[in-house]
C-alpha cells in the first residue's frame, strides 16, 4: 500500500507535502490517470475542489461511494473553485428541502 496522496495545485500541495503526503500536481493531460492510480494504491486520497470539477462525474462519484480508499475534497488555498454546499445537499437528501 502506498502513502496517502494529494492531487491539486502547486500552492495547496506545499502544505500537504510538508505533512508527509505524496503529492501529485494536477496536470490536465494526466489528471484522470493520476486519480485512478492514487485510488488504486493510496490508503487516503485528497483532491482539491477544482480537481474534483475536472474529473468525470461518474468516476468521482464511484470513488466517493466506494469509500476505499477514502477520497476527500478540500478547497484550494487561493479558492478558485467554491466548495459544494454540503448542508443543502444533506437537506435535499433527507427531503427537507427541494
Amino acid at each position: 500500500m502506498g502513502a496517502p496522496t494529494f492531487l491539486g495545485d502547486e500552492l495547496t500541495s506545499a502544505g500537504f507535502r510538508l505533512a508527509g503526503m505524496r503529492v501529485v500536481d494536477a496536470v490536465p493531460d494526466r489528471l484522470e490517470a493520476d486519480f485512478l492510480e492514487a485510488v488504486a494504491v493510496a490508503p487516503l486520497v485528497i483532491i482539491t475542489a477544482s480537481v474534483a470539477g475536472r474529473l468525470p462525474a461518474q468516476l468521482l462519484d464511484r470513488a466517493l461511494r466506494r469509500a476505499r480508499p477514502p477520497v476527500a475534497i478540500v478547497p484550494e488555498v487561493v479558492g478558485e473553485t467554491p466548495m459544494p454546499d454540503l448542508e443543502r445537499e444533506v437537506r435535499i437528501a433527507l427531503g427537507v428541502e427541494s
